[in-house]
């Protein structure tokens, strides 16, 4: 793989995992904090809509594709393709796989299972919910984290030349 290519796609990996780690430090700082405020019904009601309507062509190319690109990146840095900061490289392709779609498959996924089949008006719903909003935003904090430090290893792997 050529330098130039390899370079454009860890640019691409650090533009995706800041972007994902945007939409993350969002409901970890305000969103999920605004729905804790409405009364439960309304809350879950909203937060189950939420996790409707975010799988959508354009969340899912950039939760998604800025994984494949962790993938490719992370090969071309064991390739010995990131020459200037093969570490950087792989520890950005590591945050983001493990920090973003591993926690949100064994973390956020199965929470938002749980709320998707109660009735967000019963006595259920509410005792759902009183867990739900500190596990899942904890586990938000740790997605947010990691695509945002993900972010920042890709940038520094990217902008900064090796050492002569």
């Amino acid at each position: 793989m050529g330098e130039r290519l390899m370079s454009v796609l860890v640019l691409l990996s650090a533009l995706g995992s800041g972007l994902v780690g945007g939409i993350f430090f969002a409901f970890s700082t305000f969103v999920l904090g605004a729905l804790a405020r409405l009364p439960a019904p309304q809350g879950i009601a909203a937060m189950q809509s939420i996790n409707i309507v975010v799988i959508n062509p354009l969340f899912m190319a950039a939760f998604m594709g800025t994984a494949v690109l962790c993938i490719i990146v992370a090969a071309g840095a064991l390739l010995g393709w990131a020459e200037a900061h093969p570490t950087l490289v792989l520890a950005g392709a590591v945050l983001y796989l493990a920090g973003n779609i591993v926690v949100t498959m064994t973390g956020n996924v199965p929470l938002n299972n749980a709320l998707a089949a109660v009735d967000p008006a019963s006595a259920e719903g509410a005792a759902i919910w009183a867990r739900y909003i500190p596990s899942w935003n904890l586990w938000n904090h740790v997605r947010t984290a990691t695509g945002l430090a993900a972010a920042g290893c890709f940038t520094i792997a990217w902008r900064w030349p090796a050492a002569a």
